[in-house]
């Protein structure tokens, strides 16, 4: 039988019988695949270290006649071991893969993977405040779901000004100018940022970060559960 060898990332593991596991990985060509992990809870399995969390491994399986396949080789190529030191970047980290693998079909874009492993990339460097990893993360799904709020022009078209303030309108996915705004145009040119997929780790170093992430925490979270099911 034909094997397939692809990159992998462990989006859940559950034990099965004595000493296997049933796996789910997220790859970068076939979506999300589950597999039957043989024996690797055994001391001496070959497999067991290349199906840790947030880690990435070459993995390969044999397709199965249903929706399980078989797993059949694991090498470990990346282990992103700072986020475990930390506990709240770990319980962080378990809720972007539980939220990613939710809003996810069977055959998600590779921009998914991509997104993941950036993830990582970001909970693994201690300099990276947490806060604004989770808010580019859920600014990353509403933009691959095609969700990006307009931040150039208002409702009537007119062009958005550095020194005014803005609502924003969540049926429009626009801001509108209004003297008690919440949001004023650093607010509106941080998001643009953040909507262009610019890294965590390029955000982090941008001027008075600390006060922008907050208002467009309040803005994102609001706007999620509008347009991804969460």
């Amino acid at each position: 039988m034909k094997q397939t060898i692809t990159n992998g990332i462990v989006l859940t593991r559950t034990n099965y019988q004595e000493a296997d596991r049933i796996i789910t990985f997220l790859t970068p060509e076939y979506g999300k695949i589950s597999v039957l992990a043989k024996g690797v809870r055994k001391s001496k399995s070959k497999m067991a270290g290349g199906i840790e969390l947030f880690s990435v491994s070459e993995i390969g399986y044999i397709q199965g006649k249903g929706a399980l396949s078989t797993l059949t080789t694991t090498r470990l190529e990346k282990y992103y071991e700072n986020i475990v030191k930390d506990i709240n970047r770990t319980m962080l980290g378990y809720d972007l893969i539980k939220l990613l693998h939710k809003v996810t079909e069977d055959q998600p874009e590779h921009e998914y993977f991509d997104l993941l492993l950036e993830t990582f990339e970001a909970l693994n460097n201690s300099k990276i405040d947490q806060e604004l990893i989770k808010l580019w993360f859920y600014a990353q799904l509403l933009r691959i779901a095609g969700h990006t709020p307009s931040m150039r022009v208002d409702s009537t078209g007119n062009q958005l000004k550095e020194a005014g303030k803005y609502i924003f309108s969540y049926d429009d996915m626009v801001f509108n100018s209004h003297p008690e705004g919440l949001y004023e145009g650093n607010d509106i040119k941080f998001l643009r940022l953040v909507f262009s997929g610019n890294s965590p780790k390029l955000l982090q170093q941008v001027k008075g970060i600390e006060k922008l992430i907050k208002p467009s925490q309040i803005l994102i979270q609001t706007i999620l559960p509008n347009h991804i099911r969460v």
